[in-house]
């Protein structure tokens, strides 16, 4: 499974690279898009549970990092209060 990186800049200003297991979340975030932030929270729960769902249908497990990184996403988003908004920078 490819993994994929995706960089964003949160309403804070600060950058951080995330990670996903597989390419899915090309399904749910584009590079240079700017999203609000419970959208974002939510489109990233929903591409790195399909993506740790993928690494235990390959692999018969979850990925451990997808689920840290969700746990991370949604930490660092409850930081912020609406509106907020969150710009995918990259993808790769």
């Amino acid at each position: 499974m490819p993994e994929t990186r995706f960089t964003v800049r949160w309403p804070d200003g600060q950058t951080e690279v995330c990670y996903s297991p597989s390419t899915v979340v090309h399904e749910f975030l584009s590079a240079g898009t700017t999203y609000p932030l419970d959208d974002f929270v939510v489109r990233c729960r929903i591409a790195l549970e399909k993506a740790s769902t993928r690494v235990e249908a390959k692999f018969g497990y979850r990925c451990t990092s997808a689920d840290a990184q969700l746990t991370q996403i949604e930490r660092k988003a409850s930081a912020f209060t609406a509106p907020a908004d969150v710009i995918c920078l990259s993808i790769s």
